[in-house]
């Protein structure tokens, strides 16, 4: 879980992505916010709690800045599964920012009529193919009594559903942000991935990231990328290579086993058919089927 964390946060770690993210998702594709207004924060907080230390981490932390002045301290999560108890781990994060804030100030100056504070801005980015319908606030993830909701000062946070952005937001990114977002967004809508055709920048970063996110082997940083390294790399050539590798592996597995688990992986990938699965075994589409209903492969989605 701690390699996956670490490779989560390596893409977005990049100021030109890092600024992409935020100028799409707040400011609609207008470039408030450059690279070079930006400077790494830690992203680990420590707190006291059972008569212990503890320390949190998110995931990416980055000061926006105006010369020498902070504008504001922005902060990514990302999820790949709902979480209801998203808001308490929020606002642990911006409460532990805020209260650096104080601290820093009776570090720096003694003049308070001097101190300037800036806001703290948590961006959840959720992976998942299903809309949120968890939290998306403190009040809505307590039990509260109906005495007591006057009382409660509530905590928003901000989820931006990846999945679910429009062609428009799509367009908007210029960095390798897109060719992730583009991933889900298509695998929600139809299943089958046409492979982008933008030259990736940072391209192992975008692979492993890739791999984390959805478990595929295909994205695995091998002896590949070295032999690769040099040229201008897309999804598109990447895929294609690696697909047609296993295309050859599946014509030449001796076992029907074997053969039919590496077509079906192709199919699971939207580049073969059902039908084409059948050609390919030189089986009709109701052995086929058998086949597959034998080894437990559903084929359902493809029917």
């Amino acid at each position: 879980m701690a390699d996956k964390d670490k490779i989560e946060k390596t893409l977005e770690a990049y100021n030109d992505v890092f600024a992409d993210i935020v100028n799409v998702l707040l400011f609609n594709g207008n470039t408030k916010v450059k690279e070079e207004d930006l400077e790494d924060e830690s992203p680990i907080s420590i707190f006291k709690a059972d008569g212990k230390i503890h320390s949190q981490e998110r995931d990416v932390a980055k000061f926006w800045k105006n010369s020498n002045v902070r504008i504001a301290l922005y902060g990514f999560e990302n999820q790949t599964k709902k979480d209801r108890d998203m808001p308490f781990r929020i606002i642990a994060y911006d409460g532990a920012s805020y209260k650096r804030q104080l601290i820093d100030d009776k570090k720096t100056s003694k003049n308070r009529s001097k101190k300037v504070h800036y806001p703290v801005i948590t961006l959840v980015l959720y992976f998942g193919e299903q809309h949120w319908k968890k939290p998306r606030s403190l009040v809505e993830a307590l039990n509260i009594d109906d005495d007591l909701k006057p009382f409660v000062s509530d905590y928003k946070i901000n989820i931006f559903e990846i999945a679910y952005l429009s062609d428009e937001q799509l367009n908007m990114f210029t960095s390798d942000f897109k060719i992730v977002a583009d991933y889900f967004v298509q695998k929600r809508k139809n299943k089958n991935y046409i492979p982008s055709k933008q030259v990736i920048k940072h391209v192992e970063e975008v692979m492993e990231l890739m791999r984390v996110l959805t478990g595929d082997k295909d994205y695995e940083i091998t002896e590949k990328l070295i032999y690769m390294k040099g040229e201008p790399i897309t999804m598109d050539t990447w895929l294609h290579d690696t697909l047609e590798k296993e295309r050859i592996d599946a014509k030449n597995k001796g076992k029907i086993e074997g053969k039919l688990e590496a077509l079906y992986s192709l199919m699971k990938k939207g580049v073969l058919s059902l039908q084409q699965v059948a050609v390919e075994m030189g089986l009709s589409i109701a052995k086929l089927k058998k086949e597959l209903d034998k080894h437990s492969m559903d084929y359902s989605e493809f029917i």
